[in-house]
């Protein structure tokens, strides 16, 4: 049976879903005025891979990533460009798709636009208020009351004596608590705005802030109580805790027929039914032990890195740790993870594979899925392929290749014609790949190729071997190299 991390219970626990053979999940998505970053591509790969199990395991999936398309740093962009806030924000959305779609991430179901749900937002705002969780302060800003809700802290561990102790002294006098946060903003000058019912000195126009729209979206989408939540570990505090006291409070025990599980708390046993069961977090990406981050000016863009490598190979190379490991980026590791998949689609040269049927009893299958039944364990999953591909070059067995073709594409990877992917492995010039195992792998491919008499294709590589310094002789006992 397939165990998530819940971060909310810190523990693998069996995933159980609400309705029998359906799964709910809500992710965090992008911020629309950049282009997205290697960070924004790990939250991407990490839960589509997420989602493409569960659909794999037979699962009904409901998949919903939602755009934030109103901010502060949107409108600051917008103004700086001299666009407007739609413009620029179509512009990164159609941006962001291109790049998912490079990066073989299959669209989710339903992609919210924060904009398109400010009227559910101002109802759930209004509701809050109502039920003595927010308040409307003198400058028009309404304000969530972190003392009036007893679980705040319950997913990041930390108690609101704890985070007052670390507070910085509060700029904005307006709140009656510093840990209170903002649910609406009164309008500003040439800011985009709503009409509220909420008053203050604008008339109460003014603009929702971030934590509310996915309260709001979630909540239309899947309901009050679903199964899954995820998002990247930066949003685990305070964005998905703002989500669960905003939820939890303005529905209440409104999940009371839905919750069955005596493990999942609800209305049944005295206590308020939660938001979500089930909370992932991915681990960061680092750049020289630092998180990467836009802040912090040492990000990558998807773009900047798809010019140098394959876009299978940086899906690889997400894939190729565990969703909740930081992930260490660099040309080296980059490398290594073409190499490694160059092995992969060695292994399938030459063979024509349609099929997409997963014999789930062999051996090796069970193996595979074993390991992602156990949090999504792609490290161990993808050894599953390499011991697969060890059988391939073995035995030159169809089915195994069959096998091995298919359960990577569960992943999302060998999705491209082995031929292809291995010619423009040849054409990669850059020196630090040139390693003792690549030209080894590539000495293999050109034997291939002159076995299957493409002699065209055996001289190519003795060329691009020769340009990095490598040269080939070809000997009674095999084909050996020497530096030039």
């Amino acid at each position: 049976m397939l165990k998530i991390y819940n971060t909310l219970a810190r523990d693998k626990q069996t995933f159980k879903p609400i309705i029998a053979g359906k799964v709910s999940m809500y992710v965090c998505g992008m911020t629309v005025y950049d282009f997205c970053h290697l960070g924004h591509a790990r939250v991407m790969v990490v839960f589509d891979m997420v989602s493409r199990w569960l659909r794999a395991s037979g699962y009904q999936v409901t998949y919903v990533r939602n755009i934030t398309d109103i901010d502060d740093k949107i409108i600051k962009r917008a103004q700086e460009n001299n666009e407007t806030i739609t413009q620029l924000t179509q512009r990164f959305i159609d941006a962001m798709n291109e790049d998912a779609s490079e990066l073989g991430v299959i669209r989710p179901d339903i992609e919210p636009k924060a904009t398109e749900f400010v009227d559910s937002m101002i109802q759930m705002i209004s509701t809050l208020i109502t039920k003595g969780f927010a308040y409307v302060a003198a400058n028009g800003d309404v304000f969530y009351s972190v003392n009036q809700f007893k679980g705040y802290g319950k997913l990041s561990g930390k108690s609101l004596e704890d985070l007052r102790a670390g507070e910085r002294v509060e700029v904005d006098t307006h709140k009656k608590d510093p840990m209170d946060f903002v649910l609406w903003k009164a309008a500003k000058p040439s800011e985009p705005s709503w009409d509220s019912p909420f008053g203050g000195p604008n008339g109460g126009k003014g603009r929702p802030g971030w934590h509310i729209e996915c309260s709001a979206m979630s909540s239309h989408y899947l309901g009050k109580h679903f199964d899954i939540h995820g998002g990247g570990q930066d949003l685990q505090f305070p964005h998905h805790e703002n989500e669960i006291a905003q939820s939890e409070a303005a529905h209440g025990k409104a999940c009371e027929v839905e919750a069955t599980h005596g493990d999942i708390p609800h209305s049944h046993d005295g206590k308020p039914c939660q938001m979500v069961n089930y909370w992932m977090h991915n681990g960061f990406v680092r750049v020289d032990n630092e998180k990467m981050s836009k802040s912090l000016g040492n990000f990558f863009t998807i773009r900047t890195v798809l010019a140098q490598y394959d876009a299978e190979v940086v899906r690889f190379f997400i894939l190729r740790a565990h969703y909740r490991s930081p992930l260490n980026y660099s040309d080296k590791h980059l490398d290594d993870a073409k190499l490694a998949l160059t092995r992969l689609y060695t292994a399938l040269r030459g063979y024509e594979i349609i099929d997409a049927h997963v014999d789930w009893q062999h051996p090796q299958a069970i193996r595979f899925k074993a390991a992602m039944d156990d949090d999504f364990n792609t490290p161990e999953a993808m050894a599953v392929l390499f011991d697969l591909t060890n059988e391939v070059n073995k035995t030159k067995a169809i089915d195994t290749a069959s096998l091995l073709k298919n359960l990577a594409g569960i992943l999302g990877l060998l999705q491209q014609d082995a031929n292809d992917f291995l010619q423009g492995s040849l054409n990669d010039k850059l020196p630090n790949l040139v390693t003792e195992d690549y030209i080894v792998l590539q000495i293999s491919q050109r034997n291939e190729a002159k076995k299957n008499k493409k002699y065209a294709e055996a001289d190519q590589i003795r060329k691009e071997l020769a340009e990095a310094g490598i040269l080939l002789e070809d000997t009674p006992q095999g084909t050996i190299w020497r530096k030039a």
